[in-house]
C-alpha cells in the first residue's frame, strides 16, 4: 500500500506550472544564435507555462478546468481517429487543438513576442496574422507579416502545402484549412518565418519554419495564446522540421514554481540510476500525429486486473488503442477496462465512498477527520517492455479542506489517454529514430 499525507494544503496533481517566460539554454553562448546542426546536437530547452498559471483560482479549481478541458479535448481526439477511418463521413479532417501548457516564443524579423498552446495531439504551427477577417481576443499584439523582414509566403508546389490534410492554391499561393473536433477553425495562408527561442541574453532564431498565417480564427480554447505549435508526429510539426528525432518533457509537481521543461536534440535524455521504462512507439496509419504506446494491462495493490488483452489494443480500422498527450489532464480508460479498475480500486481502498458528485471524477472517497495518515492501494501500469508503477501523486487527488480523495482518472469509449496528471516527476522521453518512449524518473525541478 502506498502512503497518502495530507493537511491544509491540497495534494493536487494537475501540473501547474508557476513559471512566466520562456528561456532557452544554447550550445554556444551568445545573444543571438541561429540553429544550425551543433546546436541540434548539444540540444536547447524551452520552458512551458500551464494555461491556468496567473488566474485568481484554487488548487482545486485548476484540477476541474483541467478536467472540463481534458473531456472536451478527448471527444476532439476521438473525433480525429473518427474522421480519418474509411467508414467516415466527415468531409474535411479535424485535429487535436487546445492543449495544457503554453510555450513563450517570437516570429518575424524584428521578433514579435507572442505565446502559442504546445500540442502534441497535432503538427500544424500557427499564428494569428494580420489582416484578420476573424480573430479572437489575444495577450500579445497580433502578428503583421508586412513587419517583417523574413516572411515568405509558401509557393503550392512547397512540400509542406503537399503535406496539409486540406489545402487549395490561391491568389496568395498556398492556403490551408484546419478543422478542430469542437468546431474551431483556423485558416489562412502557409508561409516561412524566423522563430526565436529564448529571452534576455541568450537567444536562439531557428529560420524558415513552416506555419500557417491565419486570418481566421475561431473557436474557444485558443485565447490563452496567440496561436499553437503542433509537436506530432507528422511532417508540418516542429519536431519534424526541426528533422529532430529526439524530444522530452518534465512536468514537476503543483507545489514546485520552478521551471518544468521541454529538451530539444541531446538535452532530452538524461542519465539516471532510476529505472528507466522503455515502450514501443505504435503508429496508427489512420492517424499518424498521435503517440499510441502498447498498454499490456494495470494492477491495483499488486492484483493484476482481469481486463481483455485487447482493451487498449489499436484496431484494424484504426481506433481505440491508447496514446500519451501531455494536453489531457487525467487519464482515460476504455470504458469496460475502467469499470473493472474501479472495482479493485474500491475494494481495496479501506475508506467510505463519497457519491456527491462535487468533484466532477468518477471514483472519490471520504477522508477520515481524525488521522493524518491513509493507505492508498499502489497503482502500475503494465507497458509492453515494461511496468511503470506511479507514485500515490501521480493518481490521488486529495483535499483535506473538502475531505475527499479522488483518483484521477476516468472512463473514454472508444480511445484512451495517458495524461499528464500520471506523468509529472517523470522526462518523458520521445526517441523518434528507435521509434521507442521511455518514461524516467526524475526530479524535473532539479534539471
Amino acid at each position: 500500500m502506498a502512503s497518502l499525507q495530507y493537511n491544509s494544503s491540497l495534494f493536487v496533481i494537475l501540473v501547474t506550472l508557476a513559471i512566466v517566460g520562456l528561456f532557452v539554454c544554447p550550445a554556444y553562448s551568445t545573444s543571438r544564435g541561429v540553429l544550425n546542426h551543433q546546436t541540434l546536437e548539444t540540444g536547447f530547452r524551452v520552458a512551458l507555462q500551464h494555461v491556468d498559471y496567473g488566474k485568481n483560482l484554487t488548487k482545486f479549481e485548476r484540477i476541474q478546468h483541467g478536467i472540463k478541458r481534458g473531456w472536451h479535448r478527448l471527444q476532439r481526439l476521438n473525433a480525429m481517429v473518427l474522421a480519418s477511418t474509411p467508414e467516415s463521413q466527415f468531409q474535411a479532417p479535424v485535429h487535436g487543438g487546445n492543449g495544457e501548457y503554453l510555450l513563450n516564443l517570437a516570429i518575424g524579423t524584428p521578433p514579435l513576442a507572442f505565446s502559442a498552446v504546445l500540442d502534441t495531439g497535432s503538427d500544424l504551427i500557427w499564428t494569428q496574422c494580420k489582416p484578420c477577417t476573424q480573430c479572437y481576443k489575444q495577450p500579445t499584439p497580433i502578428f503583421d507579416p508586412k513587419q517583417s523582414s523574413s516572411y515568405s509566403k509558401l509557393p503550392c508546389s512547397s512540400n509542406l502545402c503537399d503535406k496539409l490534410p486540406s489545402s487549395t492554391c490561391g491568389q496568395d499561393g498556398c492556403e490551408y484549412v484546419y478543422t478542430y473536433g469542437d468546431y474551431s477553425i483556423t485558416q489562412g495562408i502557409m508561409a516561412t518565418e524566423t522563430l526565436t527561442f529564448g529571452d534576455s541574453g541568450d537567444k536562439v532564431s531557428v529560420p524558415n519554419i513552416g506555419f500557417g498565417c491565419g486570418e481566421d480564427n475561431e473557436g474557444d480554447g485558443f485565447s490563452q495564446g496567440g496561436g499553437l505549435v503542433g509537436l506530432g508526429r507528422g511532417p508540418l510539426s516542429l519536431v519534424s522540421q526541426l528533422k529532430e528525432p529526439k524530444f522530452s518533457y518534465c512536468l514537476n509537481s503543483v507545489d514546485d514554481s520552478k521551471t518544468s521543461a521541454l529538451l530539444m536534440g541531446s538535452l532530452a535524455s538524461v542519465n539516471t540510476t532510476h529505472k528507466t521504462v522503455t515502450t514501443p512507439l505504435i503508429t496508427n496509419p489512420s492517424q499518424t500525429s498521435f503517440y499510441y504506446l502498447s498498454l499490456e494491462g494495470i494492477s491495483v495493490g499488486g492484483t493484476k486486473l482481469p481486463i481483455e488483452k485487447t482493451t487498449f489494443e489499436l484496431q484494424d480500422d484504426g481506433s481505440g488503442g491508447l496514446i500519451i498527450d501531455s494536453g489531457t489532464t487525467i487519464t482515460y480508460l476504455e470504458e469496460s477496462g475502467f469499470k473493472i479498475l474501479k472495482k479493485e480500486f474500491i475494494s481495496q481502498t479501506k475508506l467510505p465512498l463519497d457519491t456527491s458528485g462535487a468533484t466532477g471524477l468518477d471514483v472519490c472517497f471520504t477522508l477520515p477527520s481524525d488521522s493524518s495518515q491513509v493507505e492508498i492501494p499502489k497503482l502500475a501500469f503494465h507497458f509492453k517492455g515494461g511496468d511503470l508503477e506511479l507514485p500515490v501523486d501521480n493518481y490521488i487527488i486529495a483535499d483535506s479542506d473538502l475531505g475527499v480523495a479522488c483518483l484521477a482518472i476516468g472512463a473514454a469509449s472508444g480511445m484512451s489517454i495517458f495524461g499528464n496528471i500520471q506523468q509529472q516527476n517523470l522526462l518523458v522521453f520521445h526517441d523518434l529514430g528507435k521509434e521507442t518512449l521511455s518514461f524516467v524518473p526524475t526530479q524535473c525541478n532539479q534539471l
